[in-house]
């Protein structure tokens, strides 16, 4: 079993790993930037060690300073939680090589999942359904011989890329090279790999993932499916569990087919298979090979900790959990609450001044902050995950209506008003009458109404 974690992360994620590793009896050590000295998982951990400034680039990106506090602290395993170093391959191969065990993947599959070609292709000989396109690199001189067998309107995407950077819809053969030229460029500046990939392009999708756990020698569970449709500019906004309205053999079929891919690939840890779901087919977009900012939701469905499994799987202890063990009870929300300027989402750093947490039956709160804590410049604006949970999804939104009410938060902008007029409010969303491109078009739908109120 793991004696001593360091925790590569802040946030609210941060906090979440120091409560998993307090349950299994794992001391912890936190890293923080000058910025930081004020986060909540540092008052938890047993030891904390300042990495640098509060730019990212030179505190929770700088894998030296890192390693080293690892190194003087005795800790044995890394734990990297989601975004900075999470999905970054030569962090856990300098990890491994430096003598500590890396809390997620081997670095050969975050490598093969981290290049969206070579994921394609290795789901396409897993029998995973993927999006009819280019199976290798797309460039001028290809571009053309491939949008033939693809069809009108295609996608070109960064083949490194995410969060929708490095991509270009293309809707007539005219525009095709300008566009691939376009979304080279974009790869090469946001990723540093100028390599792009073509797909068909779906019109009315919705984001549907699903979630594994897998031990690295063959034994892979999954544990359901969640929606993410509810999007802006490629970023999740809220997420629940389980996709409502699926059909069954299909929801059966893809859960089937991720299971039997982790198994293929002696996968290690958790990880979320993502797809797009239309007129009833699934088609895999991307893997995510590590924890999920949404893996609350999935939790309070199936009542397994998945930070509590990533430590145990890392530790040796292996997945002792069985696929016929797992169920899906009732249904699951969760609202991403950001510290932004609901009207234009531009970033909203600041002091706390009051803050109320909700609670009552199937109500939790996923949060490091807390009044009088100022939130830096430096980082996502992400600060709390407020999740509701219910018998079925009609109780789950009703739930979280009232933790959205109850809920205080002042001395900054929040998205919260969002979450409660633009969508629980919305007889679409309630009805699942949503893709992903439903939350864009309804904000425009508001923005116009509201220009045409005030003229």
């Amino acid at each position: 079993m793991l004696q001593k974690v360091l925790i590569a992360n802040r946030g609210e994620i941060a906090l979440r790993i120091t409560r998993a590793c307090k349950t299994l009896g794992i001391k912890t050590v936190g890293i923080y930037s000058d910025a930081d000295k004020d986060l909540m998982h540092l008052r938890f951990v047993d030891e904390a060690v300042c990495i640098g400034p509060g730019a990212s680039s030179e505190s929770y990106l700088n894998i030296p300073a890192i390693i080293t506090a690892a190194e003087i602290t005795g800790a044995d395993a890394i734990h990297p939680g989601y975004g900075f170093l999470s999905e970054n391959a030569e962090f856990a191969e300098i990890v491994e090589s430096s003598g500590f065990i890396f809390i997620g993947p081997r670095p050969e599959h975050i490598r093969l999942m981290g290049n969206k070609v070579s994921a394609i292709t290795a789901m396409r000989k897993a029998g995973v359904p993927t999006v009819p396109g280019s199976a290798h690199a797309v460039t001028t001189s290809n571009a053309l011989a491939e949008a033939k067998e693809i069809g009108f309107p295609l996608i070109v995407k960064a083949a490194s890329g995410g969060g929708g950077r490095g991509m270009r819809i293309v809707e007539r053969v005219d525009t095709l090279l300008e566009s691939v030229q376009a979304a080279q460029r974009d790869a090469e500046m946001w990723f540093g790999d100028d390599t792009v990939y073509m797909e068909r392009f779906l019109q009315k999708p919705r984001h549907v993932e699903v979630q594994v756990l897998a031990d690295g020698n063959g034994h892979a569970i999954h544990l359901f499916d969640r929606d993410c449709s509810l999007q802006r500019r490629h970023q999740k906004v809220l997420e629940e569990a389980p996709a409502p309205g699926l059909p069954e053999q299909a929801r059966a079929d893809i859960l089937e087919a991720c299971v039997n891919a982790c198994k293929l690939m002696q996968y290690r840890g958790a990880g979320t298979f993502e797809f797009l779901f239309e007129d009833d087919e699934f088609f895999f977009i991307e893997m995510n090979t590590r924890v999920q900012v949404e893996h609350p939701v999935t939790e309070m469905v199936t009542g397994i900790d998945i930070i509590e499994q990533q430590l145990l799987i890392a530790g040796g202890l292996g997945l002792n959990i069985q696929q016929e063990d797992v169920e899906c009870n009732g249904h699951a929300m969760e609202c991403r609450i950001n510290a932004e300027d609901p009207t234009n989402f531009l970033p909203s750093p600041g002091k706390i001044e009051h803050f109320y947490t909700p609670g009552g039956a199937g109500i939790r709160l996923d949060s490091h902050i807390y009044q009088g804590y100022s939130i830096p410049p430096y980082y996502d604006s992400m600060i709390a995950k407020l999740i509701a949970h219910g018998k079925d999804r009609k109780t789950c939104i009703a739930r979280m209506k009232q933790a959205l009410e109850e809920m205080i938060l002042t001395g900054i902008k929040t998205n919260i008003p969002l979450h409660k007029d633009l969508i629980l409010e919305d007889a679409n969303f309630c009805s699942q009458a949503m893709d992903i491109h439903y939350l864009e078009k309804h904000l425009l739908q508001k923005l116009e109404g509201h220009v045409k109120e005030g003229s």
